[in-house]
């Protein structure tokens, strides 16, 4: 009777409440965002805010460094390096962004190819002292080649060097709205901070919905999510509201290895273009989608684009 009992409960539940879905967290431009900030406390506190919320919540997420941040002159910052440590230590993924926020639609692929090496060489080496190894790679911009022969140029590259693409699904303007609340904050004006972090967490309900929705009606059903974020003051304050916000959307946590077990991610790509977008808009336009296909995409707020200027 009990075993009855517990198989309609959670027949129910699931019903009232929707099947359990899978999101990736990313984090971009590691070790911080921190829009000229530069002083080493406050970096510290940021990111140690950040990787303290991921351990609470227990969420398997991934950072991509720019190794540019790395260095002083030429020589390693012992601070920023540490902090890379210290993200590792407590159980997250390193992957490789370039070493210095590379756009491959203004550089030459010989270029770009020799800045992804150089952006793994004190990442590799903190993986190696955990019996780690670097695996994904990141586009900056998610700009992957806007031609066939480019694009095909650095899969093969990338393939060589042991590197497996991180795609995106939920892509979003977290980057403005980290910018319009560090200027808020330096201008110590804590109710539009308030205002700015309360609208990031709508407009992220939105992105996430919108995006399920595009995948539902290309796909018929829900897929592993991977969702961008930035490493910024404002994810550090709101990652725990953002999180519970997935939580609430009947979401939970999964590395980049478990989200791309889906075989969603081997849905060819055939188009190419100058744009950074979601691989969800890129499978559409491979099928053929026009732009009222993707009409309903929420909007940053036209005040959180003005303070980010």
């Amino acid at each position: 009777m009990k075993i009855l009992f517990f198989a309609v409960f959670t027949f129910v539940n699931l019903s009232l409440f929707g099947q359990r879905k899978q999101v990736c967290f990313s984090f971009d431009d590691l070790p911080v965002v921190s829009y000229g900030i530069t002083d080493s406390t406050f970096q510290k506190a940021l990111f140690d805010k950040l990787v303290l919320s991921l351990k609470t919540n227990k969420i398997p997420a991934i950072g991509f460094v720019n190794e540019m941040k790395l260095y002083d002159n030429g020589n390693p910052v012992p601070y920023q390096v540490r902090l890379l440590k210290s993200w590792v230590d407590n159980g997250l993924e390193l992957g490789n962004h370039t070493y210095a926020h590379s756009d491959y639609n203004k550089m030459s692929f010989t270029n770009y190819a020799q800045d992804i090496l150089k952006g793994e060489t004190i990442t590799k080496a903190i993986l190696k002292d955990k019996r780690k190894s670097i695996k994904y790679f990141r586009h900056p911009f998610l700009h992957v080649g806007n031609t066939k022969a480019k694009a095909d140029s650095l899969s093969g590259f990338l393939l060589e060097h042991g590197y497996v693409v991180a795609p995106v699904t939920i892509d979003n303007e977290d980057y403005l709205f980290a910018l319009a609340y560090k200027r808020a904050k330096q201008k110590n004006d804590a109710d539009l901070m308030l205002r700015i972090g309360h609208d990031y967490i709508i407009y992220m309900e939105n992105k996430l919905k919108y995006f399920e929705n595009e995948a539902g009606k290309l796909f018929g059903r829900n897929i592993n999510q991977i969702l961008l974020i930035h490493a910024s003051s404002l994810n550090s304050d709101y990652l725990d509201s953002l999180i519970y916000m997935l939580k609430r959307n009947n979401y939970v946590f999964v590395s980049m290895d478990k989200a791309l077990e889906d075989d969603v991610y081997q849905t060819k790509i055939t188009v190419y273009g100058n744009w950074g977008i979601s691989w969800i808009d890129r499978w559409a336009l491979t099928q053929g989608k026009k732009g009222s296909f993707f009409k309903d995409e929420p909007e940053t707020p036209d005040y959180i684009k003005k303070l980010s200027e």
